[in-house]
C-alpha cells in the first residue's frame, strides 16, 4: 500500500489534470494493486460471507474522477480509494462492508484511512423496521450484535436527527439508535494499520466481527424491498 499512498499524496498536492495526465501510467499502476488487494478482500470475506463471494470489482469498486456537477469544490480527482462490498452491489442499498484508503494526511473522512459496516442510503420503510427491532429487542440487539463487533467500532451519528422521535421514550438506552437515519459502524486505522503486510486477510479479521450488525440490518432492508 506505500506506493498507492504516495500516488495519492502527490495527488492532493497536484489535484489537476495535467498533472494527472504527466502521471496517468503511474496511476494505472497502482491502481492495478488496488485492483488486486480489492480481489483478495472479497475472497477473504467471501470465506464467511457467501453474499460477498460472488462480487466482481466492477460491483464493489469507484472511479476516481470526482463529479464536480453539483459541488462547490472542482478538484477533478478523488484522493482516496475506496471499496464496498455489499449483497448485490454498491448499489443494492444493503449493509457491507467499506474499507476506504485515504492520504492520511488529517482525520476523518475522506483524508483519514477508515473501516465501516453497514450503509448511508437505507428506504425510510427500512429504517422505520431498524428501529422498531432494536427498540423491541433492545438486550438482544445489544448481545448478539454490538458486543460481537471489535470496540474499535463505534456508531456514527453523523446526519442523525436532533431530537428523539416522538413514538420513542427520550431517556431510553436505545434512545441515539432511534435518531439514526443510516445505520454505519465506523472504526479508524493509521498509516502503520495500511503498510503493514497482510492488508486484506486483517481488514477482513475486523469485519468479520461486524457481519452479524450486517446481517440484522439487511434483514430489514430485505423485508422493505419485498413490501416495495
Amino acid at each position: 500500500m506505500i506506493e498507492i499512498l504516495n500516488f495519492l499524496r502527490q495527488l492532493e498536492q497536484h489535484n489537476c489534470r495535467e498533472w494527472f495526465n504527466e502521471h496517468k501510467a503511474e496511476y494505472q499502476q497502482v491502481q492495478q494493486q488496488w485492483n488486486g488487494f480489492c480481489e483478495e478482500l472479497i475472497r477473504e470475506i467471501g470465506a464467511y460471507d457467501a453474499d460477498i463471494a460472488r462480487l466482481t470489482l466492477r460491483d464493489c469498486t469507484y472511479r476516481i474522477y470526482r463529479d464536480t456537477r453539483f459541488s462547490s469544490d472542482k478538484t477533478p480527482y478523488k484522493t482516496h480509494f475506496g471499496v464496498f462490498l455489499a449483497p448485490g452491489g454498491k448499489k443494492s442499498m444493503h449493509a457491507g462492508y467499506y474499507f476506504h484508503l485515504g492520504t492520511g494526511s488529517s482525520a476523518g473522512y475522506p483524508h483519514g484511512h477508515m473501516l465501516a459496516a453497514g450503509n448511508y442510503c437505507y428506504d425510510q420503510q427500512a429504517v422505520k423496521l431498524l428501529r422498531e427491532d432494536i427498540s423491541d429487542g433492545w438486550e438482544e440487539f445489544q448481545h448478539d450484535v454490538l458486543s460481537i463487533a471489535h470496540p474499535s467500532f463505534k456508531v456514527d451519528m453523523e446526519g442523525a436527527l436532533k431530537r428523539v422521535p416522538r413514538e420513542y421514550p427520550s431517556d431510553a438506552p436505545y434512545a441515539d439508535w432511534m435518531r439514526l437515519k443510516s445505520y454505519c459502524l465506523c472504526a479508524t486505522v493509521d498509516d502503520d494499520f495500511v503498510t503493514q503486510p497482510l492488508l486484506a486477510q486483517r481488514v477482513a479479521e475486523l469485519f468479520h466481527t461486524t457481519k452479524p450488525f450486517c446481517d440484522y440490518v439487511n434483514r430489514a432492508v430485505d423485508y422493505a424491498l419485498e413490501k416495495a
